[in-house]
């Protein structure tokens, strides 16, 4: 069977703004960019391997237009869907939002994600947000919002802007890694949900490709995500390196929760996380990965209903 391929693709960590929340970055992070050269190459070699999305992500993908109109414009000669991944700092105007959009439309984007959350919206005003949206429903630029919270009532008055604006928008859930892993977590509480991740690979500005596009790359104490390099593998090495591990499929089919209960996670324990804590919790431990890894072609694999 086929595999689904799709790549958050990381030309350049480089942004604009300093988030306090950003889960891409940290005090130490490094401004990496991706040689020109060397990203068309890869996007040629993603192309041949079968890989049908990309969405440019990582720092802020529009600091870099040409560039990433060039890559847009290869994605499209190749049938591969494309996605941006922005702040929104471009539209600070209607015009220059008109001519941001116009622009990503010619070069053939399949779609534009923007960023919003009360740390975004620091640095960011919300009226970009609503220049944006209106320039993509004028050139017919399919879009979503993706409203980055942590469940709190101070996320109360930005989830109305987006529900008076009737935005596009989809919660996403604030990972506590990168700058936010200093943050105190809200109490939240829900039932027993499977968390099952869908497990993007990521490939950053310095061909590192990790199987986990969200916190997959501060898994330092294990390097639990880590394929490899570009410069050692190939690009289908490495997505078949992610295909082939049986624990990131689990991830994604059996989910984080029975995983935990199996090693003995306690349940009470285990709603007190949410999903990308409890991924660290199993799998930047060596202990907790040594027990699934030992046991997952026996005991966990048959950890079902």
């Amino acid at each position: 069977m086929n595999k689904i391929r799709h790549i958050a693709f990381g030309y350049s960590t480089r942004c604009n703004i300093k988030c306090d929340h950003c889960v891409a970055a940290d005090d130490k992070s490094p401004n990496a960019k991706m040689p020109f050269d060397t990203a068309k190459a890869i996007i040629e070699e993603m192309a041949g391997c079968n890989v049908t999305g990309i969405s440019f992500t990582a720092g802020e993908p529009l600091l870099f237009l040409n560039d990433i109109n060039h890559l847009i414009g290869m994605c499209r000669k190749h049938g591969i869907y494309s996605r941006v991944v922005t702040n929104g700092h471009w539209a600070g105007n209607r015009q220059r939002s008109d001519n941001m959009v116009s622009e990503l439309r010619q070069s053939g984007l399949s779609q534009l994600r923007i960023s919003c959350s009360r740390w975004h919206q620091k640095n960011i005003d919300r009226e970009n947000i609503v220049n944006a949206v209106s320039s993509c429903k004028k050139y017919g630029l399919d879009y979503f919002i993706s409203f980055v919270t942590d469940f709190s009532k101070q996320d109360d008055a930005f989830e109305q802007f987006l529900r008076d604006n009737s935005f596009k928008f989809f919660p996403e859930p604030l990972i506590y890694s990168g700058r936010a892993k200093g943050f105190n977590g809200s109490g939240v509480f829900t039932d027993y949900p499977p968390n099952l991740c869908a497990m993007n690979p990521y490939l950053t500005p310095e061909l590192d490709m990790f199987a986990c596009c969200d916190a997959g790359t501060h898994f330092t104490e294990t390097g639990f995500f880590y394929l490899g390099n570009h410069k050692d593998h190939s690009i289908d090495e490495l997505l078949q390196k992610k295909e082939k591990n049986i624990l990131y499929d689990l991830i994604r089919t059996m989910g984080l929760t029975n995983m935990a209960s199996y090693i003995g996670f306690k349940a009470s324990e285990i709603v007190k996380y949410r999903k990308c804590q409890l991924c660290e919790k199993l799998f930047n431990s060596a202990g907790n990965l040594r027990v699934l890894e030992n046991s997952v072609k026996s005991g966990l694999i048959n950890w079902t209903r």
